[in-house]
């Protein structure tokens, strides 16, 4: 699938520029009409406005570093896509995980003339409330991911 790769490198490039407090980079691929719901509920629509708010965000606060897991791309409608991943965060100044931030993120793409465009990216927390072993499993999965990336720009 041609898409499948193209929508990994929009995402990866997504969490470079949240990783890197760099809200232009972040909203690279961002349609004109864009929406974006935070992880604490926040909704921000249009490209414009989704870079002013993470602007702001990146001017006010050390952001932790996001570690990602793509679980899924697929074709939902002809130009069409939808990529689900698992999200962990790793604390300014720290190394592992923090297991009450891990998220399910949901970044919806349309192909628009010969372009993808991310139309929606949602960050929904994985609090997964009474399922204590799965979110150890997550946590786990997730420092596993950010200990491999660490070593290997190391």
């Amino acid at each position: 699938m041609e898409f499948d790769e193209e929508l990994r490198a929009i995402y990866r490039r997504l969490i470079e520029g949240w990783n890197a407090a760099d809200a232009a980079a972040m909203t690279h691929d961002f349609a004109e009409q864009a929406n974006m719901v935070g992880f604490d509920g926040t909704t921000v629509n249009g490209r414009a406005r989704i870079m002013e708010h993470l602007a702001g965000v990146f001017a006010n606060h050390k952001v932790a570093t996001f570690v990602t897991l793509v679980r899924d791309v697929r074709e939902v409608a002809p130009n069409v896509v939808i990529l689900t991943a698992n999200a962990g965060m790793v604390p300014p100044l720290r190394s592992e995980i923090n297991p009450a931030t891990n998220a399910v993120q949901t970044l919806v793409a349309v192909r628009c003339e010969g372009r993808w465009q991310v139309e929606l990216f949602q960050n929904t927390p994985a609090a997964w409330h009474g399922r204590e072993v799965d979110v150890r499993a997550l946590t786990a999965e997730l420092q596993a991911a950010a200990d491999a990336s660490r070593s290997s720009t190391a």
